[in-house]
């Protein structure tokens, strides 16, 4: 690893994460590139990451999303390579971060932030990994389902705290859990909306709840016009909700 750590540290600084996000009038949309998922099967097998986030900068992303992930997603680090070459938007890694070794990868990658999902981790291995991805220069995404896991994400320096609609077991969009999480995020961290975010109204539910951004992906990737479909949702106002 200390190999892979000086390869990170030698890494130009990425673009910021969490104030590119909370920048702004209109929600943050967080494209993602999704060529399959566990709940909806093959998306968009053919789907070409470079391109994809060329497309997605062009149509008002303020970040994408690369899943690194290959078995159950179809993603690669190589996809991260490519739209890093491509887009000077910053970037979310996101994958099963589990050890440190893949948080200086995702550094070493151009990764701006880097997923932790908090109910895969115990509370002292989330902490260890918050902290690596900051020595790192990574911003952590904390991804929560519960009051519990919104506790020990705020009990760390994490900017940044997602609320999954999804349940990872039974793959069931849960709204109700994002109505009551959502708003209960303090103030001084970005607050981001996750899975079930397909339409304009949907993300205007969300800057009701506090959003700074959603993150939005089977939807854009199947659509027939995915230019058109992330305007739409680029265009919906923070309001005097965001925070």
């Amino acid at each position: 690893m200390p190999e892979l750590r000086a390869r990170a540290l030698d890494t130009g600084a990425p673009p910021p994460f969490a104030s590119s996000l909370r920048d702004g009038a209109t929600v943050a949309v967080i494209a993602e590139i999704k060529r399959r998922s566990p709940s909806k099967g093959a998306i968009n097998e053919g789907i070409r990451a470079g391109d994809r986030a060329a497309l997605y900068a062009d149509a008002g992303a303020r970040a994408l999303s690369i899943l690194t992930e290959p078995l159950e997603f179809g993603g690669t680090t190589e996809d991260l390579l490519e739209v890093r070459a491509r887009v000077g938007l910053p970037l979310l890694k996101k994958d099963f971060h589990v050890d440190e070794a893949q948080v200086w990868e995702a550094r070493a990658l151009g990764a701006s932030a880097i997923l932790f999902i908090a109910r895969a981790l115990a509370p002292h291995r989330l902490d260890a990994l918050v902290e690596t991805a900051l020595m790192a220069g990574l911003e952590p995404l904390v991804e929560i389902r519960s009051e519990a896991e919104l506790a020990r994400a705020v009990a760390t320096p994490a900017t940044v705290i997602g609320v999954n609609a999804r349940d990872l077991e039974t793959l069931i969009i849960e709204p109700w859990v994002t109505e009551r999480l959502l708003p209960a995020i303090p103030g001084d961290r970005v607050r981001v909306a996750e899975s079930g975010m397909s339409s304009a109204e949907d993300v205007r539910r969300a800057a009701a709840l506090g959003a700074h951004a959603v993150l939005v992906g089977s939807s854009l990737s199947a659509a027939d016009d995915p230019s058109a479909a992330l305007r739409a949702l680029a265009a919906v106002s923070r309001g005097a909700h965001g925070g």
